[in-house]
């Protein structure tokens, strides 16, 4: 297949949209489809928002193209990037690519505006659910704007031809919004990465050399992530825990968890050897579409505490791979991770079911469920493009009078 990946965020910031989206590239390339990239620049002024023009010295990824349009930073999180480029701009580079189908990564900005070019095209696209970004709103302290935040949301998905959920919970959230066309693709989990061998008696040493138990949250420290939440585990007995990542509420967080270790952001086998060698893993945050940290530590043979919302429901099996616990109940929270730290035998039983419940949720088997949503968009968008012709003819657009 010809393929077009409109990525929201992508390399060099690393998160799980841009983990997603180079998972897909890799299989893409085995596959040997042809795939070109469109991603946020570093700079808005690297590249011409009204340049019609491609780079002859253009950026590579996994062998295929990377067109970098202009972005803008966030305010207070420089790292994250918004593109800024137009509309028109997107739709001459698919114009001259001519994708079979276009796949967008978590759209907002730069999704919103490759879905109206693809659109005016009349080219598939595949819009891919991953981000809550309206949630973000009160965390953020803009509680006026998650209502027009949705209604984005609505507009960006109801334009889409597929658009794909990683959960349960964002299915039957998006379709109680009248959102069409929704379908189910879950997230993959790299096995050799996260797996119980790569613990570390060495490793758990240097962050407890009391040997307590090790509780860890692994993610972006940031409001969304709600890891203030952890206070209450700060000063639990003979455990310790370790907050894996990096991001703008690093140094409130550091003031609110005095007792904590912070290991910074931390990737490949580093970051494999610190999940494996965590006795449980906790993640309270809300807005979790999918929640891909909590597959990879349960990989790595470690249960998970949770808050019970979101994608964590779909992952978690209460009372057997772990323990979930409703928003806010910061008491339960404590309790949970409590009972798993302090009995050996069950942590033991429940870490044994995590590891096997995701075993065969391969990066390969999961894109390979992907591949076949493209083929289903392409499908469906020739039924659509038919349908809107046929309604639009007999309206008397083009012969009046055949209403």
């Amino acid at each position: 297949m010809k393929v077009v990946v409109v990525a929201e965020s992508f390399l060099p910031h690393m998160n799980g949209v841009t983990n997603s989206v180079l998972q897909v590239l890799a299989h893409l390339r085995r596959r040997g489809d042809q795939v070109t990239v469109i991603a946020p620049s570093d700079s808005f002024l690297e590249t011409n928002p009204f340049s019609e023009s491609v780079s002859d010295h253009l950026e590579v990824c996994e062998g295929y193209p990377v067109i970098r349009v202009p972005s803008v930073p966030l305010p207070e999180y420089p790292k994250v990037r918004v593109a800024a480029g137009f509309v028109m701009r997107i739709r001459h580079l698919l114009e001259r690519i001519q994708p079979d189908v276009v796949h967008i990564a978590s759209p907002f900005v730069l999704g919103w505006r490759a879905i109206q070019a693809a659109e005016s095209l009349g080219l598939a696209t595949v819009a891919i659910y991953q981000t809550e970004v309206p949630t973000y709103a009160a965390r953020y302290r803009l509680p006026w704007a998650a209502e027009l935040l949705w209604q984005h949301v609505e507009r960006i998905h109801r334009s889409a031809t597929v658009t794909l959920v990683p959960s349960s919970f964002c299915k039957a959230q998006l379709r109680q919004r009248g959102i069409p066309r929704v379908k189910t693709w879950r997230r993959g989990v790299d096995m050799d990465l996260f797996n119980p061998q790569r613990r570390s008696q060495a490793l758990r040493s240097t962050i407890a050399p009391e040997g307590q138990r090790l509780i860890g949250f692994v993610g972006r420290l940031a409001a969304e992530k709600q890891v203030e939440d952890l206070a209450v585990l700060d000063n639990l007995p003979n455990a310790r825990l370790v907050i894996i990542g990096s991001g703008p509420s690093e140094q409130v967080l550091r003031r609110r968890l005095p007792n904590a270790y912070f290991a910074g952001f931390l990737s490949g086998a580093d970051l494999g050897a610190h999940v494996a060698s965590l006795d449980v893993f906790v993640h309270p945050g809300e807005a979790e579409t999918f929640c891909q940290t909590i597959q990879e530590a349960m990989a790595a043979a470690v249960p998970v505490v949770a808050v019970g919302r979101g994608g964590p429901v779909d992952l978690v099996d209460p009372g057997r791979t772990g323990w979930l616990y409703a928003p806010g109940d910061l008491e339960r929270l404590r309790s949970s991770v409590e009972h798993l730290v302090g009995d050996d035998d069950v942590r033991a039983a429940f870490s044994a079911a995590a590891h096997q419940q995701v075993q065969g949720r391969s990066w390969e088997a999961i894109c390979n469920q992907l591949v076949g949503h493209y083929a289903r968009a392409v499908e469906v968008n020739g039924r659509l493009q038919a349908r809107r012709a046929r309604d639009y003819i007999t309206s008397g657009g083009l012969l009046p009078g055949l209403g």
